[in-house]
């Protein structure tokens, strides 16, 4: 098998799972079944990714890059120079919400603590590009703060929203038909209230 015919079978590994994530969710997503959906032996796998878990972050790689993406249009789409750090947050905290719900078993995969601790195939360094421009976007909010943990609380209430919306329970809890004022109230919770 020549390098080309390598790379492209690893990145085939990684496009079924990501596939897999997303249809299926993560308890989808074994060695087997990666290999069946790629058509190649149930050890082929293995020459690329010798664990489970290295295939599993690759995946989780791609649900980081992404995000990434979606952050950095976003905050370009309504013009850096111009919105403040505030408004910036807000647009990050709503592509973070969109990417998680349209992206539900890549989402839950992203932060699975066990890849995340492992650190294989360099995954804790995919996702700190997306959680170091929210530590910067806070800190020039919130100056007087901690940004680093003012950052983490915001990102684990943006996950919490995510997760708890996604079961149906915030709507059920709360009445809401859209995520837009939990997220204004998140925001108001960790940056204080919005200046009118």
């Amino acid at each position: 098998m020549s390098m080309s015919d390598s790379l492209s079978l690893r990145t085939r590994l990684i496009d079924v799972g990501v596939e897999l994530v997303t249809a299926e969710g993560v308890h989808a997503l074994s060695l087997r079944e990666i290999a069946r959906r790629a058509g190649v032996s149930h050890g082929a796998p293995r020459r690329y990714f010798p664990t489970h878990l290295e295939l599993l972050s690759a995946i989780a790689r791609r649900g980081f890059t992404e995000l990434a993406a979606r952050g950095s249009q976003a905050i370009e789409e309504i013009g850096p120079g111009t919105a403040g750090p505030r408004a910036r947050i807000a647009v990050l905290g709503r592509a973070y919400l969109d990417f998680a719900l349209a992206n539900r078993g890549m989402h839950e995969l992203m932060f699975r603590h066990d890849l995340l601790e492992s650190n294989k195939l360099g995954l804790r360094e995919a996702s700190l590009p997306v959680f170091a421009l929210l530590v910067d976007l806070v800190g020039q909010a919130r100056p007087d703060a901690d940004a680093r943990l003012v950052a983490g609380a915001l990102l684990a209430n943006l996950y919490g929203i995510a997760q708890l919306w996604a079961w149906g329970s915030l709507q059920l809890t709360t009445g809401a038909d859209d995520f837009a004022p939990l997220l204004r109230t998140a925001l108001d919770a960790h940056l204080g209230p919005e200046e009118r």
